[in-house]
């Protein structure tokens, strides 16, 4: 007997189809359900581990005030943020002394950063603060420490003539303040200062404040080409030598074999 063709597979019915979806969406409330559940364990371990970095992150803030310009150093040396400062932010910036970044305790609300400065010649407050807040319904908001400006020491209302005094050197346009950043709240969802500091800078500033200087690499880059030309100039000098010398020996052989020609007709 020959065997019955193989036939398709019904396909399902409607019905079939409205209860498998039915089911779909059951499966995945419980998906739902243990991500809620993976989140709320996970905020647990954060706020448990961000207290016991606490003790941490003030013994490295003492250690950070035995040397003098650390955080100016490395925010100069972050790529992000050295693009925001102008000449005279960095003046300003040589009298910051400590920066601290403070998660609220539910970490998910927000978090607040300072920075502390000694006497200065710009601006009369000890702490500019910065904070960011985002509320139940998750919009988000920010608020900052009014910066009581020294008579024509405002670094947000300089001229663009004033400020562009750097651009000789620095052959671009200056960027705004850096200080505008604590004045300006039109965005506090997409705060890229904030967030770069708090999850960049905050958790390692060693790594910038070490970043080699570029001048000095390039120098010394400059250097070890004047070495290759003092070595290319010696090969050089070298080669000419030979060439001389092999000039020599050619006559020598000439003068040789003219010795023997003579020998011959004798």
């Amino acid at each position: 007997l020959s065997p019955s063709p193989l036939r398709p597979p019904r396909p399902p019915s409607k019905k079939e189809q409205q209860e498998a979806i039915e089911h779909i969406d059951e499966v995945q409330n419980e998906i739902d359900r243990l991500n809620e559940q993976a989140s709320e364990e996970i905020l647990k371990v954060e706020q448990k581990y961000n207290k016991l970095r606490q003790p941490f992150f003030q013994k490295r803030s003492e250690l950070i005030a035995k040397i003098p310009n650390f955080w100016v150093t490395t925010f100069v040396n972050h790529p992000q943020v050295s693009a925001l400062l102008g000449e005279e932010d960095e003046e300003a910036l040589h009298y910051l002394t400590r920066v601290e970044v403070t998660e609220f305790e539910d970490i998910k609300s927000g978090y607040r950063i300072d920075f502390y400065f000694d006497e200065n010649p710009y601006f009369e407050n000890k702490v500019l603060s910065k904070e960011f807040h985002l509320n139940e319904s998750g919009d988000p908001s920010s608020k900052s420490t009014e910066i009581k400006w020294k008579s024509g020491k405002d670094l947000t209302k300089r001229s663009s003539q004033t400020q562009n005094k750097a651009s000789r050197k620095r052959q671009h346009e200056e960027p705004e303040s850096f200080f505008t950043w604590f004045t300006d709240h039109s965005d506090a969802g997409a705060d890229e200062l904030g967030e770069v500091i708090k999850d960049d800078i905050w958790p390692n500033p060693l790594q910038y404040y070490l970043v080699p200087d570029m001048d000095d690499e390039e120098g010394e880059g400059e250097e070890d080409d004047d070495d290759d030309d003092e070595e290319e100039e010696g090969l050089e000098d070298i080669d000419e030598e030979g060439d001389e010398d092999e000039g020599e020996e050619d006559e020598d052989d000439e003068g040789e074999e003219g010795e023997e020609d003579e020998g011959e007709d004798d």
